[in-house]
């Protein structure tokens, strides 16, 4: 059984954050004793001081999409909501630093954009210029592509498709150089350049044999590190990693730099709280690598999200589904984790130099209810993460799938283009910041057992606040755990002594027979693996913290197998998760089943990074002997990637018909109470009461005699409501 995991649980508050961070006495203290310099100040968001900051530290942001979005209409604001040039915003913020993605060339023949910017060289440029003006320093990042480049996708350049390796040591020498030089003529304030953009297998796109770095990677490196020494002699060359949560991932990259002797000042980390580990193992991870190479390190990409909302009509990358529990979903919930990455960072030592927010002011060109309209500005302005033009060159990463921003959830800026006080925290972290003490998050329940298992729901609960406290009340949990009625979804309200009221999820899952079936214990002999298959420790797992994982550069088969005894005659369902990408219609992915009743099949789904898909193998009939087997079996193109987890054969539960309607009356009568007019006790009682109602409609055995008690339960509280003095 999962108990209490943290998230932020639907409360009747307004959340923020909560993070560590000092109580407004400790802030007291410290200015007492002259170690908060100028601060705190009063603000309208808790934020705690970094201690050890350089003046010099790099409070980064890349804004790459900024034309496109100008382009389509969007205005930024300032703090007060007043229309102001996006680079004067920044820099009022205490933003240093502004990082730009370069592509070779993200157009079609015919001259559409394939969207995320449009930013080639010339137009990087031009937003360099912009940067400058303002006082801002300038990082140039080169991802070596004309699209996007990150571990699932390093595509080579139109122009260098079928280079030999000289040939694209060469090309990529020369373009570097060139597109340097352009910043240089302008005038542009290069102060680092990035050769390559998360470049944990590929670059430009050679795509290594192994984890580990080659002789070829490292000479492509090194052939963008000399073009920035020749051109920039005074720019710091970083290069771009990610996955920092990977065991030994990062030591082994900068080994085989190392070894190869490639000449770089930086080395960069992608670190997002969704998918790479805590904060302590990213400062134990870049401290190895500065300790050990004597290199530079920093924080090239983070974010965090104000809301689950989306603000253009098209769904963003992170939602519901993607959270985690380290912070709030809210403007304080960015601050906070802004501000543990940059003390991560600082954390390290002198040689910590920076943190960069990625994509804080992607905006939406347009509402929601606008989808259509904003569909055309995506597509003429490139605004949006990508245009169908993109579909040509990236077919299995863009596809049908191009449109919006996806991002601007995560933007420290509001919809309408107002800056949020989060993103002034590149400020607040050199003073402090304090505000009026409020929860900010309340820890959510989130229980899953196994049919006929006890549901047990915690005595306390965790309440969170902007300073850093955390309380422990009690929580009085709805008499409706008792109605659960077998496997389902369940909501159980509840209420803590402290008067919030809180909500517990509760999932009862039917029994499965397969064993091993997530691959979290230690033994997995139950399966048999074929091919390129394997159970891994992974961020990229839907359930638990390890999956199946297969790659390969060259074509190649994977499988995993399990035969099931002793499993009672009837119907079953068989369900398993993947994701998946570089994986064309052509290959095969089949989910199957096989008793001596017959064979089922279904097909499995990769599409996209983080995007998962649960494929079903319904109506399994398994016979007297009670043997199943079953069967994952992947043929997958050179350069495909997936991941295989959570898998579950269970019975079918028989179809059962129950009458609702009087339920059904009676609860939306109960939802038309005005409930001022009544005292606080008897609605308490109605809550119960519809709790009960609620829990027995998603109960897949509710019987026809629990839906005529829960109908009177209902009926009761209605009556005996009293009316408030």
């Amino acid at each position: 059984m999962r108990g209490p995991r943290g998230v932020a649980v639907t409360a009747a508050l307004s959340l923020a954050l909560t993070g560590a961070a000092l109580t407004p006495a400790a802030w007291a203290a410290e200015t007492a004793n002259g170690t908060a310099d100028d601060g705190p100040v009063d603000a309208g968001i808790f934020v705690q001081k970094v201690d050890g900051l350089s003046p010099d530290f790099v409070n980064g942001v890349d804004v790459s999409s900024v034309l496109s979005l100008e382009e389509s209409g969007v205005v930024f604001r300032d703090a007060a909501g007043q229309p102001a040039d996006l680079f004067d915003v920044l820099a009022d913020s205490g933003v240093n630093t502004v990082r730009i993605r370069v592509w070779n060339d993200p157009f079609d023949a015919s001259g559409r954009g394939y969207g995320g910017g449009n930013v080639d060289a010339a137009r990087a440029v031009e937003i360099g210029e912009r940067a400058t003006a303002a006082g801002l320093g300038v990082l140039v990042d080169f991802h070596y592509s004309d699209f996007w480049a990150d571990p699932a996708r390093q595509l080579a350049p139109k122009a260098w498709a079928g280079l030999g390796i000289p040939e694209l040591e060469e090309a990529l020498h020369e373009y570097t150089a060139e597109t340097l030089q352009s910043f240089e003529d302008a005038g542009v304030d290069v102060s680092m350049v990035q050769v390559g953009n998360e470049t944990n297998n590929a670059i430009a796109g050679y795509t290594r044999a192994g984890t580990a770095i080659d002789e070829t990677f490292a000479d492509l490196i090194q052939a963008g590190s000399s073009a920035v020494r020749e051109v920039l002699p005074d720019a710091l060359v970083a290069v771009h990693f990610t996955n920092p949560e990977t065991p030994n991932r990062y030591a082994t990259y900068a080994a085989g730099l190392d070894a190869y002797g490639v000449d770089y000042d930086v080395f960069a980390s992608s670190y997002y709280p969704y998918w790479h580990g805590t904060t302590a193992n990213l400062t134990a991870a870049l401290t190895q690598v500065a300790t050990t190479y004597g290199k530079q390190v920093m924080v090239a990409e983070t974010s965090w999200a104000h809301t689950l909302d989306d603000g253009d009509g098209y769904a963003d990358v992170v939602g519901s589904g993607t959270i985690t529990d380290q912070y709030p979903v809210s403007v304080q919930g960015q601050a906070t984790e802004l501000r543990d990455v940059i003390a991560a960072v600082t954390a390290v030592g002198s040689a910590g130099i920076g943190v960069f927010y990625w994509e804080p002011a992607w905006l939406p060109v347009g509402e929601p209810a606008d989808a259509a309209a904003n569909a055309l500005l995506w597509e003429r302005d490139g605004s949006g993460w990508a245009t169908s033009a993109a579909s040509d060159y990236d077919p299995v990463h863009v596809g049908e799938y191009y449109g919006g921003s996806a991002w601007e959830n995560q933007a420290l800026f509001a919809f309408d283009g107002t800056a949020l006080e989060s993103l002034r925290t590149f400020d607040y972290v050199r003073t402090g910041a304090v505000a009026p003490r409020v929860v900010t998050q309340v820890g959510a329940v989130d229980v899953t057992v196994t049919d006929g298992s006890p549901v047990v729901l915690p005595g306390t609960l965790d309440v969170s606040y902007n300073d850093g406290t955390v309380e422990h009340p009690a929580v009085t949990w709805s008499s409706a755990l008792s109605w659960i009625r077998g496997p389902g979804e369940y909501a159980i309200p509840g209420t803590t002594a402290s008067g919030l009221s809180v909500t517990a999820s509760v999932t009862v899952l039917a029994r499965n027979f397969v064993a091993d079936h997530s691959f979290e214990g230690a033994d997995h002999s139950a399966w048999t693996f074929g091919g390129y298959a394997w159970p891994n420790p992974t961020s990229d797992a839907p359930d638990g913290g390890t999956a199946v994982t297969f790659w390969n550069g060259t074509g190649y088969q994977a499988s995993a197998t399990q035969t099931i005894r002793g499993v009672p005659a009837g119907t079953y369902s068989l369900q398993a998760t993947t994701q998946g990408t570089n994986s064309p219609a052509t290959d095969s992915r089949v989910l199957s089943a096989t008793t001596s009743a017959g064979s089922w099949s279904a097909p499995m789904e990769f599409t996209a990074w983080n995007e998962f898909h649960t494929a079903t193998v319904p109506s399994i009939v398994v016979g007297s002997d009670g043997v199943v087997t079953i069967s994952a079996a992947f043929s997958l193109s050179g350069g495909a990637w997936g991941v295989f987890d959570d898998v579950r054969l269970v019975a079918v539960e028989p179809a059962t018909t129950v009458r609702t309607k009087l339920l059904d009356v009676a609860l939306a009568g109960a939802a038309r109470i005005d409930r001022e007019r009544f005292t606080a006790a008897s609605v308490a009682r109605l809550d119960d009461a519809v709790a009960v109602g609620e829990v027995v409609l998603a109960g897949s055995r509710a019987t026809q005699r629990d839906i005529v008690l829960a109908t009177a339960v209902v009926a009761k509280a209605v009556l005996q409501l009293k009316r408030a003095k």
